[in-house]
């Protein structure tokens, strides 16, 4: 007798919560030969009602408790990238964080799934115990039933379900069959001259009456009166007086609705009026007199951001052929024209291809550059972010899984891209700290997408102006840099200068550099402004100040839900922390001594517009800030002016006669307390040289640290790997990447002697499980000792490998006094 076939193992399901992924049994009917539906994504009874999650694998959990059935897969294909799934649900291991948390972060789109769900009772199952409105034996709609008692019923089998697909319709108008129109609409009233008359008619009168004998029958009397040439008073007199006599007989259908019954329907008013060529009027009167009527009809698609009209030139592909590989260096369009052979030819394979960037700016240089090859290859590109709209993200979606667009462009939610064949995952700009998320899973991209392409063999690009000391280890190449104009404002070593003494000997004092626009910046500043010319200034900081401090005592005041100081907003007149968003008016007198005399320190962008408009009188100066966006369409034009504003300048396209940038003062991207501050300041001066798609505008610099490596390779016209490189090797003695895994442990509680605690007891679990005192480093305040109220401590963790690092992560698995959050790649941290 041959043995009973295995129940199918229990899928494990992820929805888009902060929980890890649940246990359900396949669909009822489910053959357990079938593999495993990997990314597709899977309706599941979900507290009282039904809720969309993604199959992630099988679990191991057959016979440990009673599980319940998922009810329906919803697509034909994968949602989301199998390899995808892979790479973060190993990613959620390690770091601890919920695999549902992570997906709902990176997956943009299908989560709220349309279906049509139709149920009826078990065949001969009694549900009269449920209650009165229970599904009979015929198949009804499920909404006639309360979602909770559909459950109910669910949970105990006595349910039978059908899920079919609902497509996306709109309200539209068709015309209405001839033989369902009113009698009154298909008959038409005409007029005609009579003889019967019992009123004698004025000269006018009879002149229209003569003129419709020998015309008529009319069937408007605009076009008696017009075709008469009188008035409307005077064919309606003759009406009166009994010289016409009126017909009834088959009218012709207006030719708006002759258009709607041959071309509709129209999914609008306006469509169809623009069809008819007749205004909207017309086939609004039209639809209320009964010719057409409103029905739902098939959403038209949603139209798509186009592709870009120019293709880079075709070239030979002499880029990396192993799993990982890099390009740096050069200008934006150098690189993407090196790429575009790799991309062309894996297309014309029929392969997929995900482009990943990490801000908009960038993501508009690669659509605009990148776009048209799909077409050049017959195949589409979609650009897939947060800008789309709900359905314009689902046709997207919907294309590159049915394989009709082979391209994808976007954000780090196209990472995750259904590409039925995928060929290369692209990552732009792999060292950019836009990569990171600020909030939810925080997971860091790039990591992402290395486990991805780990997973099933994917080749991974790491494309960008600077790789990161990180990517030092994958072969590939650095393009020549951009030619470079570099000038360094020295604040911390000015020139001396000669200066008459008390007995008029000359002698040699340092001299006056200038601040927050220096005297070399300022020059260049007015020859900007007297050439017609542009420019752009790099402020450290929003707002007119870091911070307000007392002449007298030095006391600055502070924000008191964080350890910081409040910036100044002179705009507003307002104190402002950029923390938690407190804000407070401007004090009177010190709280300490009570003098009234405050000193703003730290120049912002308000300050450094104040001071370019004083030098610069009537010249155009510009904002732009996260306060603040002045309009810069004139500028975008090649209109002269001057724009200052933070480093979300570099998100916008760089002004077409840019001729100067200004670093008003370089060192806040050095004094924070980060390893990366160095590797953050080279990227960001790499950046700005190349900036402009053409030109090398000159480049000032104001620093205290002109003898900073990341700057004197930059002068030395040293290759974009280089200080990369230098930073790789300082690292090694300190233990940090790429050298060791680095990962940050943060314990935070609104009590600072309860933080203080949890971390010590996390630090002694750590110990205990075998950490040495070169793996731990902490538990130590945070730099910022206290942010919205709450304490957070730190400690790092530097292991040689993720298998070292997950056995003293798993002492972490248990509850703590205070919350416990783990950081795998930990970014803009001490």
């Amino acid at each position: 007798m041959p043995a009973p076939p295995l129940p199918p193992a229990p899928w494990l399901v992820a929805l888009p919560m902060p929980a890890p992924a649940l246990d359900f049994l396949p669909p009822h009917g489910w053959d357990a030969a079938q593999p495993t539906p990997l990314g597709y994504r899977v309706l599941v009874p979900w507290r009282g009602g039904l809720g969309v999650g993604v199959v992630v694998g099988v679990s191991d959990t057959a016979g440990r408790g009673r599980l319940r059935e998922a009810l329906h897969l919803l697509d034909a294909a994968p949602h989301i990238h199998p390899a995808f799934v892979e790479g973060a649900c190993s990613l959620s291991r390690l770091s601890r964080t919920p695999l549902g948390l992570l997906l709902s972060d990176f997956v943009g789109v299908g989560w709220e799934a349309r279906y049509q769900h139709q149920v009826r009772a078990v065949a001969g199952a009694d549900l009269s115990a449920f209650g009165r409105a229970v599904p009979g034996a015929e198949w009804q709609e499920a909404g006639q039933s309360s979602a909770l008692l559909l459950d109910r019923i669910r949970e105990q089998g006595l349910l039978d379900e059908r899920f079919g697909p609902w497509p996306r319709t709109v309200i539209g108008y068709r015309a209405r069959p001839w033989d369902a129109l009113p009698a009154e609409l298909k008959q038409r009233e005409s007029w005609q001259a009579s003889d019967q008359g019992h009123l004698p008619l004025t000269p006018k009168q009879q002149v229209a009456w003569e003129w419709l004998r020998a015309h008529g029958p009319v069937w408007r009397l605009s076009d008696w009166s017009g075709g008469a040439g009188v008035g409307g008073a005077v064919v309606r007199a003759v009406m009166g007086r009994g010289w016409t006599r009126s017909e009834l007989g088959e009218a012709s259908p207006p030719p708006a609705w002759e258009v709607l019954r041959l071309r509709g329907p129209f999914a609008s008013q306006a469509a169809w009026a623009e069809a008819a060529g007749v205004p909207p009027s017309a086939v609004a009167r039209l639809l209320a007199s009964g010719w057409a009527e409103s029905v739902q009809v098939p959403a038209v698609r949603p139209e798509l951001p186009p592709a870009a009209s120019s293709v880079p030139r075709a070239g030979n592909d002499t880029l990396p052929q192993e799993a990982v590989w890099r390009l740096h260096g050069g200008r934006s369009a150098e690189r993407f024209a090196r790429l575009a052979p790799r991309l062309r030819r894996l297309l014309r394979l029929g392969r997929g291809v995900t482009v990943v960037a990490p801000d908009g700016a960038t993501l508009r240089g690669a659509w605009e550059e990148l776009s048209g090859l799909a077409q050049e290859v017959g195949t589409r590109a979609v650009c897939f972010s947060g800008t789309l709209n709900e359905v314009q993200r689902e046709q997207a979606w919907a294309l590159v899984q049915s394989g009709e667009a082979g391209l994808v462009i976007g954000s780090a939610l196209a990472l995750c891209a259904p590409h039925p064949d995928l060929g290369l995952v692209v990552l732009l700009e792999e060292a950019s700290d836009a990569h990171k998320l600020l909030s939810g899973s925080r997971a860091f991209v790039p990591d992402l997408a290395l486990r991805m392409a780990a997973a099933e063999s994917i080749p991974l690009a790491l494309i960008g102006c600077v790789p990161a000391a990180e990517s030092l280890v994958y072969p590939g190449e650095v393009l020549t840099a951009p030619r470079q104009r570099l000038h360094v404002v020295d604040y911390a070593n000015p020139p001396e200068q000669a200066e008459l003494g008390p007995l008029s000997s000359p002698h040699l004092r340092p001299g006056d550099l200038g601040y927050p626009i220096s005297h070399d910046l300022g020059k260049v500043l007015r020859q900007v402004a007297e050439r017609g010319r542009q420019a752009a200034l790099l402020a450290p900081r929003r707002g007119y100040s870091a911070l307000l401090r007392c002449t007298s005592c030095q006391h600055t005041p502070g924000c008191p839900n964080c350890d910081v100081a409040l910036r100044f907003h002179q705009e507003r007149r307002a104190l402002h922390c950029h923390q938690c968003g407190y804000e407070t008016g401007i004090p009177d007198r010190c709280d300490v001594c009570g003098d009234p005399m405050w000193q703003a320190r730290g120049p912002g962008t308000e300050w450094i517009v104040q001071e370019v408009k004083k030098l610069l009188p009537g010249f155009p100066v510009y904002r732009h800030d996260r306060d603040h966006q002045d309009d810069l369409s004139a500028l975008s034009a090649g209109a002269a002016g001057v724009v200052v504003g933070t480093q979300a300048l570099l998100s916008l396209a760089c002004p077409p006669n840019l001729a100067l940038i200004g670093v008003t003062l370089a060192d806040t991207w050095l004094n924070i307390s980060d390893f990366r501050a160095g590797e953050r300041y080279h990227r960001l001066l790499r950046q700005l040289l190349g900036w402009h798609p053409q030109r090398a505008p000159l480049t000032v610099v104001q620093t205290f640290q002109a003898q900073h490596p990341a700057l004197e390779c930059v002068l030395q016209n040293r290759d974009a790997g280089y200080y990369p490189a230098l930073e790789a090797r300082a690292r090694q003695d300190l233990g940090y990447p790429p050298h060791r895994l680095l990962t940050h442990i943060e314990v935070a509680a609104r009590d600072r002697q309860k933080a203080a605690q949890a971390a010590q007891e996390v630090a002694d679990t750590l110990h205990g499980a075998g950490a040495s005192g070169p793996e731990l480093l902490g538990p130590a305040p945070s730099p910022l000792a206290r942010v919205r109220g709450v304490y957070p401590y730190q400690l790092l963790l530097r292991t040689r490998s993720e298998e070292r690092l997950d056995v003293l992560l798993s002492s972490l698995d248990r509850r703590f006094s205070a919350r416990v959050r783990v950081d795998l790649s930990p970014r803009g941290m001490g």
